[in-house]
């Protein structure tokens, strides 16, 4: 049984009481949500380990509540619950701060393992605050801080959401080695994404204009036919 507590905002009622129910017979503590406002309710009156938030609502939007949320916390998961379907309307939504997203209709096992996936990210990744002692990873003048979550380049401390924090990461615990489209899905969203590798191309873009873009030497380099990799200049 799970003792994590999920809270589904979504304006379909059907949809509502299927996910209130599958969830429930998972172990999870569960609330619900018709409308953004009052959503945004529960979100302040309750602990939440994870948000599965839709996208289209009525009162205040699924996109400004989670423009709400991630203004003051970036450590509760959302997961968008959207009927968009293209790749670029889906990482607009992830850039905002969502950890992930799935398109409607969806089938419930894949549903819950996204959940599952998103959780077991959270439960691994330190919490601001950690009393232990700072541990950075660095590449030449790129460093992050694996308990604080900044990531400096020089001097100058770069924000990123936390999809593009979690793939700066992987590559910097990976740094040096030729990594393939597939291999980044795995590791960064958690899943098989059924082959949609275009994504990675997509956030690799934005990590590389943080990082690299203003920078007199690359850090992140393109292997053709292959994939990406992480490296200092020699």
């Amino acid at each position: 049984m799970n003792n994590e507590s999920i809270l589904v905002v979504e304006d379909e009622e059907k949809i509502l009481r299927l996910l209130e129910l599958e969830l429930e017979y998972e172990g999870y503590q569960v609330g619900k949500a018709m409308d953004g406002i009052q959503a945004l309710d529960l979100y302040r009156t309750g602990k939440w380990d994870l948000i599965l938030l839709d996208v289209m609502l009525p009162g205040l939007s699924g996109i400004e509540l989670l423009r709400r949320i991630r203004a003051k916390d970036t450590n509760t998961p959302v997961i968008l619950l959207t009927a968009k379907g293209s790749v670029e309307d889906k990482v607009s939504g992830l850039d905002l701060g969502a950890n992930d997203y799935i398109t409607k209709p969806f089938q419930i096992e894949e549903l819950l393992a996204r959940i599952r996936a998103v959780l077991r990210m959270r439960s691994v990744q330190p919490v601001k605050g950690d009393s232990h002692e700072d541990e950075w990873l660095t590449a030449g003048e790129l460093k992050l801080n694996e308990k604080t979550r900044e990531v400096f380049r020089g001097d100058d401390e770069i924000d990123f959401t936390p999809k593009e924090y979690d793939l700066l990461l992987y590559l910097l615990k990976n740094k040096r080695q030729v990594l393939n489209r597939d291999q980044i899905l795995e590791a960064v969203w958690g899943y098989d994404y059924f082959g949609d590798t275009n994504v990675v191309d997509v956030y690799i873009r934005y990590v590389r204009k943080k990082i690299d873009h203003g920078y007199e030497t690359p850090l992140i380099h393109t292997v053709r036919g292959v994939g990406y990799v992480l490296k200092e200049a020699k």
